[in-house]
């Protein structure tokens, strides 16, 4: 399968800590654990299931990532979203595109454009993405950045994107796996199943509980000062909610001749790869794509941007890794966030 997402460690990772049932004997419990998993979106993903049978979903499963690609994929040369960026004004988008565009179009005010789908143009630019890297200046990017706001797009009523200028690229990475995600739980629900984990990419939604612990669903995030191993920073539960986190520790370049590191967010006001004192972020909300989008735009503003943000978002809680000017790691996160906190 063609991958939405060519690079798997654009976000922070996030691990599963669930035990397997070893020595649970079948006639103490009537829940089946029903394990998916596999590569998509240029990813892993991972999905856990109870019920009171043996399931196997694989083929919705593969079918429905299959139908994003077609739909989202800027690595799919045929997909709508490659035909729209080349200039057909002709192509018709399903409604997923739509979802994802109406909601971009949301979170891309509520944090005043630091979340922008059409800052694809410079994704391409600085090599993080399926088009051609170019030798990066201040005049190059002052260019590009005449093809960057999402105020200059829209969607008609007929399903037809709207371009401001035909050079205006879009790139749905930083929202598609969570969008993928909440595909995924309206499947699931579809077939009956209350009680699920799903992950894609670190990505996360958890519905219902573990029945064969008894408890909540138990994730873990990982530690982003911990760049050759993968050490927890985080444990917590989670039950009826969705997850995503984004994090620049393990998605960067580095200039083979100036030493100068280039990391995988870009900010969309200036136009240059984000290098802060943000590490990585952490977003719940009720639906994936939601966080995912806020996520990726915390990287790109400063904390106290986000603070702000928060504070004004009730429905959102966030923790954020960071380091204090004189180089340590701290860390913020919310009251709703801290509840969730498995110590």
């Amino acid at each position: 399968m063609t991958d939405l997402l060519k690079y798997s460690g654009i976000r922070l990772g996030i691990f599963f800590l669930i035990l397997a049932c070893a020595g649970c004997r079948t006639n103490e419990s009537k829940w089946v654990k029903n394990v998916s998993s596999g590569s998509a979106l240029g990813t892993s993903y991972n999905i856990t299931y109870l019920a009171t049978t043996e399931l196997n979903f694989e083929q919705e499963i593969d079918s429905l990532f299959q139908d994003l690609n077609q739909s989202m994929s800027t690595y799919i040369p045929t997909s709508d979203i490659s035909r729209i960026n080349a200039g057909d004004s002709t192509i018709v988008v399903d409604a997923m595109f739509r979802e994802v565009f109406e909601l971009s179009g949301k979170v891309f005010e509520a944090t005043d454009g630091y979340f922008d789908p059409t800052v694809g143009v410079l994704v391409n630019a600085w090599g993080f993405g399926p088009g051609t890297e170019l030798e990066m200046d201040s005049i190059k990017v002052d260019s590009l950045l005449d093809y960057v706001g999402f105020n200059k797009v829209a969607i008609n009523s007929d399903n037809r994107i709207k371009k401001q200028d035909p050079a205006i690229y879009f790139d749905f990475n930083a929202i598609a796996k969570g969008y993928a995600v909440d595909r995924l739980a309206v499947l699931l629900r579809n077939k009956g199943i209350t009680d699920f984990l799903i992950e894609v990419g670190g990505e996360l939604v958890a519905q219902g509980e573990n029945r064969l612990k008894e408890k909540k669903w138990v994730v873990a995030i990982d530690d982003p000062m911990m760049e050759e191993s993968r050490t927890y920073k985080r444990t917590l539960y989670m039950k009826d909610i969705a997850m995503a986190s984004s994090g620049n520790y393990r998605k960067f370049k580095i200039d083979p001749e100036t030493g100068a590191k280039y990391v995988h967010t870009i900010d969309p006001k200036t136009g240059y790869t984000k290098n802060s004192n943000i590490l990585a972020t952490s977003v719940m909300a009720n639906d994936c794509a939601t966080a995912d989008a806020f996520a990726t735009s915390f990287m790109a503003m400063d904390l106290e941007k986000t603070k702000s943000i928060l504070a004004q978002h009730k429905e959102l809680e966030g923790y954020i890794i960071y380091l204090d000017s004189e180089g340590n790691v701290l860390e913020y996160m919310t009251n709703g966030f801290k509840e969730n906190i498995l110590e």
